[in-house]
C-alpha cells in the first residue's frame, strides 16, 4: 500500500519509496534565539554550583563533628578505661592484702576446729566481696559505655535530623 511517498511493508514498517519527496508546508517553528538558550545554560550551571558548594560546606561540617566526635569519644574511652584499671587494681590489692591477713590468722591457729571455722569465715568474707566488686565493676563498664558512645551517638543522630530535614 502506497501512501504519499511511504510503502507499507509486511512487518507493519514505513519505509520511504525512493525517488519520493514531501515536503511540508504550513508549519510554524518557534524561532531559536542563542542568547537566551546560553542565558540558560549559564543560570543552570550557576544553580549546579552553588548546589554543589552547599553540598561541599555541609560535607565538611559534617566531618568536622565527626572528627570533633570521634575526639572527644577517644578521651572519654582513655578518661573511663583508666578509671576502671584503677577499680580492678583496687579490687586486686584489696583482695590480696585480705588473703595475707588470712595467712596470717591461719598461722597463728592453735587447732584444726580454729583452722576450718577461720578457713569457712574468709571463703563467705571473700566471696561477698567478690560479688561486690563484679557489681560495681560491671556498673563502671556499663556507664563507661554509654560515656564512650555517647559522642558518636549524639553525632549520628544530628547527622540523621541533617538528612531528614534536607
Amino acid at each position: 500500500m502506497k501512501e504519499g511517498g511511504f510503502v507499507l511493508e509486511k512487518d507493519g514498517k514505513m519505509a520511504k519509496i525512493p525517488g519520493k519527496t514531501e515536503t511540508i508546508e504550513n508549519v510554524e517553528s518557534a524561532a531559536f534565539d542563542p542568547s537566551e538558550a546560553a542565558e540558560h545554560v549559564r543560570a543552570v550551571a550557576e544553580q549546579g554550583v552553588e548546589q554543589a558548594k552547599d553540598a561541599f560546606s555541609k560535607l565538611q561540617s559534617d566531618t568536622e563533628a565527626t572528627q570533633k566526635a570521634f575526639e572527644s569519644t577517644f578521651e572519654m574511652a582513655k578518661t573511663t578505661g583508666n578509671e576502671v584499671s584503677l577499680k580492678a587494681i583496687a579490687a586486686l590489692r584489696a583482695n590480696a592484702e585480705a588473703g595475707f591477713a588470712h595467712l596470717e590468722a591461719l598461722a597463728a591457729v592453735k587447732s584444726p576446729s580454729e583452722f576450718f571455722e577461720l578457713q569457712a569465715a574468709f571463703l563467705n568474707k571473700q566471696i561477698e566481696t567478690s560479688i561486690e566488686q563484679a557489681k560495681t565493676l560491671q556498673a563502671m563498664m556499663l556507664r563507661a559505655t554509654e560515656d564512650v558512645a555517647k559522642p558518636i551517638k549524639d553525632a549520628f543522630e544530628t547527622a540523621l535530623k541533617g538528612l531528614k530535614a534536607a
